[in-house]
């Protein structure tokens, strides 16, 4: 399983996971560079993604929305504000009202840096979300985020293996 550590600071208002990937950062970079690969390991299983737009250059939005095994879908964005391909890109994640992908602003957002470093074995990725309070990261950490997130990024290893 690549996801090698989880941390929760709400002091410093950061979630943290760490992963380590047996493959390159420039193959690692293109999992999120590329929506259709995105698609496959966004979502955790049984909750694939489907991204609408996709833009992954600084002042791009990427969005996209879950659908659960019911059929119910879930819409969320990404603002993204800096990009260093392939070692590391910045952006606004948040929950979206609907299809239009307008802020749900009664939902946390937080500012997130995805960094990919070469390793010995391969890459090794960070990512950190920071949340405006610690009421917001409690909020996403009680609706499982750690649970989603790790199931998600797990998945990635198929697809590098593929």
């Amino acid at each position: 399983m690549p996801v090698t550590d989880v941390q929760h600071d709400l002091h410093a208002l950061t979630l943290t996971i760490t992963a380590d990937f047996a493959a390159p950062v420039e193959r690692v970079w293109e999992v999120y560079a590329d929506p259709r690969q995105l698609e496959r390991v966004w979502g955790p299983p049984g909750y694939p993604a489907t991204f609408v737009d996709h833009a992954l250059v600084p002042g791009g939005r990427m969005t996209y929305y879950m659908t659960s095994p019911e059929g119910e879908k879930y819409y969320a964005y990404w603002e993204v504000t800096e990009v260093h391909e392939p070692s590391r890109f910045d952006f606004k994640d948040g929950f979206a009202l609907d299809d239009t992908f307008a802020p749900n602003t009664d939902m946390p957002e937080s500012a997130n840096t995805y960094r990919f470093e070469r390793t010995t074995a391969g890459t090794r990725a960070t990512f950190v979300g920071t949340y405006a309070s610690a009421e917001d990261l409690q909020k996403v950490l009680d609706m499982g985020v750690v649970e989603g997130s790790s199931l998600a990024i797990n998945q990635i290893d198929d697809l590098l293996a593929a």
